[in-house]
């Protein structure tokens, strides 16, 4: 296994510089807990939300979309169904794709459908040490969308999914690993309170989603969307006095950060 290499905070901040040039359109399929964070979440960065979720309208839309988002969270029949016709109509438009595999290797049914989107070849796959682990079919999973180990025990899985599916993945946690399956960065930081917020995760997926729309390298533009989390969740720390203020932080300090404090907090 290659050692990680440090993210650079100089790449980063040309990468968010080219997001908010392009404000690309994100197409999002995702859980009806963390819907309208997911949207504020995009906005506060510089893209642009759409959640169109009806089977006969998620095709044509994932056709003309900057980038399409996949979650799971709170799947249902009809929501498969829309994910179904997005996935197929955007690798027909060279659409790139993201899923985000939420309690995969808890939920039979969820498991077996995430399965069965990876043939689709996803363009990134973001989730948490067990989801990923489960994913790859190494552990059986977490407990709901709580991970059950560190995001290093999972690297080695990660590279085996990344290198069978084709697909970038991101597995987060106290430090975030993105691997191709052959090259690995790393992200260090991030605040606890990232986890005492619902939809933080699942809009770090969107967020994902959108780097890809408008970068020539997913390895860089995946890792890019987690140093912005991480440091808006650091900054966001720093504003605020409970979860409450942290999430209304969370989205102002996504809209301030800016290309010198990426370079100052990664040199």
């Amino acid at each position: 296994m290659n050692r990680p290499t440090a993210l650079s905070g100089r790449q980063a901040a040309a990468d968010l510089e080219r997001l908010r040039a392009a404000q690309p359109l994100v197409h999002c399929l995702t859980n009806n807990v963390v819907s309208a964070f997911t949207a504020n979440v995009l906005l506060a960065l510089g893209a642009a939300p759409a959640m169109v979720v009806a089977p006969e309208e998620a095709a044509p839309f994932a056709a003309i979309a900057g980038a399409l988002l996949v979650n799971v969270g709170t799947l249902t029949v009809e929501q498969a169904s829309a994910m179904r016709a997005a996935v197929a109509s955007a690798r027909q438009a060279g659409t790139p794709w993201t899923l985000d595999p939420v309690a995969v290797g808890v939920l039979a049914w969820r498991t077996a459908f995430c399965h069965e989107l990876l043939v689709q070849r996803p363009r990134a796959i973001r989730g948490n040490a067990s989801e990923i682990m489960a994913l790859a079919g190494v552990a059986a999973g977490g407990r709901g969308v709580d991970s059950l180990v560190g995001s290093e025990q999972a690297l080695d899985a990660a590279m085996q999914l990344a290198e069978r599916c084709g697909a970038v993945v991101a597995v987060t946690g106290a430090t975030d690993f993105i691997t191709d399956g052959h090259q690995v960065l790393a992200v260090d930081g991030g605040d606890a309170r990232l986890q005492q917020v619902t939809g933080t995760g699942c809009s770090l997926s969107a967020m994902v989603a959108a780097f890809t729309a408008c970068h020539p390298d997913p390895l860089q533009a995946v890792a890019s969307a987690c140093a912005l989390m991480k440091l808006a969740g650091e900054t966001a720390a720093r504003e605020s006095r409970g979860p409450g203020s942290f999430a209304v932080a969370l989205l102002d300090a996504l809209a301030q950060l800016d290309g010198a404090a990426l370079t100052a907090r990664w040199p």
